[in-house]
């Protein structure tokens, strides 16, 4: 026997998916305040995700204030702010505190993968190996190889940003992410036959490695490795290791690759960090999938290491330091050059770990109306990105209620989550099959049924029809006037 709530889960992903491929629609006039549209957009106010038919019935404001009212005042949620558009014409139908920043928490990420699919979207991000070879004769005289000296000269692990690259040898998995092991497979096979020295080189990124409003306990929670540009699998202990990350993930990763060479037959001397230097010559490299599905990753599974590692090289693509300040800075003024609204946004990181950034409401939805209209079709990864309600990433265990359980397979949504702040901000097609765009943010502390409430909200909005309501009329007196 099939229960219903999985059968309800599947027919309502199904039609999500069918409206996620099917093509585009023509806009419909604008009503209200819309949403502005991407900048340059062909048509203004053009729209959204096709298969959905563009005549359905719009729901009214009053109507979707009066459904949400009470998902919206339960006392656990503490007064969230919240905003939801049309996503079709941008018209606004639900607005409490909607242009007030608030700390956004992993819900910010949608503004790094903006950032990010605008920049380079194809880009793939590259670990290289440099070697330079041993002098003819080492500076105390002795001759290459004597007593006390691994003969062979120097390996440099130079690390391009890619915090996926990995010490698994697995393959045929998807993403196929970038291995050590076919690193030291090309140093073998360059002819280098032992190093005196291994150096880890992770000077792409500068500055502090934790950021402003960032806790104590988020490297040993396992949450965040401090940002380096040379990391391997993420600073874990192994790859997909829960439990606390290496406070110095390049000195791991420069340690792991020395071990593989000498695993590999290949001795090794000393083992440290520093910049390569100049006249050093390439000898390996291996890179990691292409940017867009690095994001659709970071996304999926609110992967912070990503995000703030595609934020300093957004940075670095625009001129400005690979550091927290740099990437919080070319985040925000890239996303405001596509016409979003970013007025109070106040960046410290861009993975939303820091409890001191702001961003308003009104920002995400923008954010995520960007991402359906059809003139930056780069930008639809956004959406493929989001988690699906009780199927994947960070919603994959949740909608599983009798209360939640209509957003199941129909909510697609980045979630968020620190000690101060739980939000939800996203996509749905309501019961009129109209797409609805939203985010909540509410300044509750984490757990006491936050995650839970923010779901009633959305599986809420997920039933609504909401056509305008009708006031009821009053009886005609039966008795004699007087």
């Amino acid at each position: 026997m099939t229960s219903a709530a999985p059968v309800a889960r599947t027919g309502a992903l199904t039609a999500l998916v069918g409206a996620l491929l099917a093509g585009s629609l023509s806009a419909s006039p604008a009503a209200d305040r819309p949403v502005p549209p991407v900048a340059g957009s062909a048509r203004a106010g053009a729209a959204v995700l096709a298969g959905l038919d563009p005549a359905a019935p719009t729901p009214q404001p009053a109507s979707v204030g009066a459904r949400l009212a009470g998902p919206l005042g339960d006392p656990v949620l503490a007064g969230p702010a919240a905003l939801v558009v049309d996503g079709l014409t941008g018209r606004v139908l639900l607005d409490n505190r909607a242009r007030t920043p608030a700390v956004p928490a992993s819900t910010l990420k949608t503004a790094v993968a903006t950032a990010a699919l605008v920049t380079f979207p194809d880009t793939r991000l590259r670990t290289s190996v440099l070697y330079k070879p041993p002098d003819s004769q080492p500076p105390d005289g002795r001759p290459s190889g004597a007593a006390g000296q691994a003969p062979g000269g120097t390996l440099w692990l130079v690390g391009g940003g890619d915090p996926t690259l990995t010490a698994s040898s697995e393959t045929g998995g998807y993403p196929a992410f970038a291995r050590l092991s076919d690193l030291v497979a090309q140093v073998r096979a360059a002819g280098i036959t032992s190093v005196s020295r291994v150096v880890g080189d992770g000077s792409l990124f500068v500055g502090p490695d934790r950021a402003p409003g960032w806790r104590d306990n988020y490297v040993t929670d396992g949450d965040v490795t401090p940002v380096s540009a040379l990391e391997l699998d993420a600073g874990r202990s192994a790859p997909g290791a829960k439990g606390p990350r290496n406070p110095a993930p390049a000195v791991a990763a420069t340690a792991a690759f020395a071990g593989a060479l000498v695993a590999a037959g290949i001795p090794v001397g000393a083992v440290g960090t520093g910049s390569a230097e100049a006249g050093a010559t390439r000898v390996a490299a291996v890179d990691s999938p292409p940017v867009r599905v690095l994001v659709e990753r970071m996304l999926t599974e609110s992967d912070n290491d990503l995000a703030e590692s595609l934020g300093r090289l957004v940075a670095r693509r625009r001129g400005l330091p690979a550091s927290f300040a740099g990437a919080a800075r070319a985040v925000t003024d890239t996303v405001t050059e596509l016409g979003i609204p970013t007025a109070g946004m106040a960046l410290n990181d861009v993975s939303g770990l820091s409890t001191t950034d702001l961003i308003a409401p009104a920002t995400l939805v923008a954010l995520l109306r960007a991402a359906v209209l059809p003139t930056r079709p780069a930008l639809r990864t956004v959406l493929t990105g989001l988690p699906v309600a009780g199927f994947s990433g960070t919603l994959n265990d949740r909608y599983a209620t009798t209360d939640t359980a209509p957003g199941a397979g129909d909510v697609r949504a980045k979630t968020g989550t620190l000690r101060n702040v739980s939000s939800l901000a996203g996509q749905l097609v309501d019961a009129d099959g109209r797409l609805l765009l939203f985010a909540f943010l509410s300044p509750a502390e984490e757990g006491g049924g936050t995650k839970a409430a923010l779901d009633r909200v959305a599986a809420a909005l997920a039933g609504c029809g909401c056509p305008a309501l009708v006031p009821v009329a009053r009886a005609a007196p039966t008795g004699p006037a007087r």
